[in-house]
């Protein structure tokens, strides 16, 4: 039912910011989602997402982490696409070239995660931006709640808005060495009204490596006498 829940919660979002894209409702959804234990779920964030989402909040999240297609079509070139393959997802005459191959870590996304080989350190910078959706005038702190293993440095650590709709961009560093499957942490922007915060998840990639079914008749659907949709199979 996860997925009717966020599309109701999306359309209540977009209710109350009809111009707000895709991108700009996820990141509400996401940043102002409550945090849930690991000890119910060990897997984390590849367990429950960015938490248990509040549409409540989600309306007036502060600040928000925005996308559009320019982003997207940078995103999509960055992960190898060709132009002729990129075309038959956009529809359109876009190109891919080097100066439009964005890396993967760099799409304005309100999350941080990366991938790290056992008990050896790994360090990745990750730059975003966001958009004041809040008091026009505000001041939000940067709050990095992680373990010991988890290094996390953001500069600056004050974002300071003069009106609604400023963007402010900045670096985020992530080094971490990992003596287990997956930890995590968060980064938080706190203006003392709204904590818009982002998950950072790093992860042992073979860990999390699992076989599909090779057969139809082999998925639990099938077993189970129900239709197999195209999301149940992929």
């Amino acid at each position: 039912m996860s997925c009717p829940h966020a599309t109701a919660a999306a359309a209540y979002i977009k209710s109350f910011n009809p111009i707000w894209s895709p991108a700009a409702i996820k990141s509400a959804l996401m940043t102002t989602a409550s945090s849930m234990s690991t000890k119910n779920n060990p897997d984390a964030e590849f367990a429950y997402g960015a938490g248990q989402i509040n549409p409540v909040k989600a309306v007036n999240p502060g600040l928000i982490y925005d996308a559009g297609e320019t982003d997207f079509i940078n995103f999509l070139c960055g992960q190898g696409y060709s132009t002729k393959l990129l075309r038959l997802v956009t529809g359109d005459n876009n190109n891919c070239s080097k100066a439009n191959s964005a890396t993967v870590w760099d799409l304005n996304y309100p999350s941080f995660a990366l991938s790290a080989p056992s008990r050896k350190s790994v360090t990745r910078v990750f730059h975003r931006t966001v958009t004041n959706v809040g008091l026009s005038v505000s001041t939000y702190k940067a709050i990095v709640e992680a373990p010991s293993e988890l290094q996390v440095q953001v500069k600056p650590s004050v974002l300071s808005f003069k009106y609604t709709g400023e963007k402010k961009s900045f670096p985020v560093s992530v080094r971490a060495k990992l003596d287990s499957s997956i930890i995590s942490g968060s980064l938080v922007w706190d203006d003392g009204v709204h904590q818009v915060r982002s998950p950072i998840v790093v992860i042992l990639p073979e860990s999390f490596l699992f076989v599909l079914p090779q057969k139809p008749e082999d998925f639990p659907c099938w077993k189970s006498g129900l239709t197999c949709n195209s999301t149940m199979l992929l």
